[in-house]
């Protein structure tokens, strides 16, 4: 299964980031902390690669992540050449204002009135990158939603006489073929219900607690996980939560219960979890 999702917007994005990457002295792009290999997107890479730029990973909504996985994930990024990376929450005022500040080292030569320095934000949708504008600029200049595609255009905006910040829309590459990834995206709501059903990534999520945090579901549902498949953990959470569909005379709704675990899942209800580590296939 490989998912194809690209707005019409996303493919102009592409062409002014193209364009905008020429111009900025450092690529902030921002990650899911929770799933930082999948929610890289290779195109960003490959244009950042063309132009020679340093590159800032952060890894968002480090709060949600399992931290000793974060960990990893930041030595594995920091080993790479032209590359720093940071694990913060961009929803905290003071995380926020610590890009601009660790930018800067990878630009020394742009420190000033006249050289100012030029940061360009990135990421797929629905990482937080327009939270993190809205507290850069400490105002609301960004809409902000748990959904894919809410950025439509470039933003640019001036933080100080020496530093300057362009935030981007969310973008996709056009053809998601591994499945992992595109299901993983699905995961945080980087790409909508109507790609990829609920029910599919409810189950997907689940056989991977399943086998990383199965205690997780025990506390939240009050299921014995033992012997169940990632379907039984649907049917289960369905049971427990009295979801069936309406006149069919007691059939699990199970739609529900998948968007009950999502949600879950996406506020960080079950807890700090890690879906992907570095040892798992990140991509070099």
């Amino acid at each position: 299964m490989s998912i194809q999702w690209f707005p019409g917007h996303m493919n102009t994005a592409r062409k002014e980031a193209a364009k905008t990457m020429e111009v900025i002295d450092v690529l902030v792009e921002i990650l899911d902390a929770r799933i930082p290999d999948a929610s890289c997107n290779p195109l960003i890479e490959e244009l950042r690669q063309a132009r020679q730029k340093p590159c800032l990973k952060v890894l968002n909504k480090a709060d949600l992540a399992d931290p000793a996985v974060t960990q990893d994930w930041l030595d594995f990024y920091d080993r790479q050449p032209g590359v720093s990376a940071v694990a913060l929450s961009c929803q905290h005022a003071g995380d926020a204002a610590k890009i601009p500040r660790l930018c800067q080292p990878l630009a020394p030569h742009r420190n000033s009135i006249v050289k100012p320095l030029r940061m360009l934000i990135m990421g797929v949708p629905n990482v937080g990158k327009s939270t993190l504008m809205n507290q850069l600029l400490n105002r609301r200049i960004a809409r902000v939603g748990d959904e894919p595609a809410v950025t439509k255009v470039q933003q640019r905006h001036k933080l100080n006489d020496r530093m300057t910040i362009i935030d981007s829309p969310g973008l996709l590459w056009g053809t998601i073929k591994d499945p992992q990834v595109g299901l993983l995206l699905a995961t945080i709501n980087a790409v909508g219900h109507t790609v990829v059903d609920n029910e599919t990534v409810g189950e997907f999520l689940a056989d991977i607690l399943l086998a990383r945090y199965p205690a997780r579901l025990t506390s939240r549902y009050g299921v014995a996980v033992e012997g169940l498949t990632s379907a039984g953990v649907i049917d289960a959470i369905a049971k427990k939560r009295g979801c069936l569909l309406a006149g069919s005379g007691g059939v699990l709704d199970r739609e529900k219960a998948a968007k009950i675990l999502l949600a879950d899942y996406r506020d960080g209800t079950l807890g700090r979890t890690s879906l992907e580590t570095p040892k798992l296939g990140a991509r070099t």
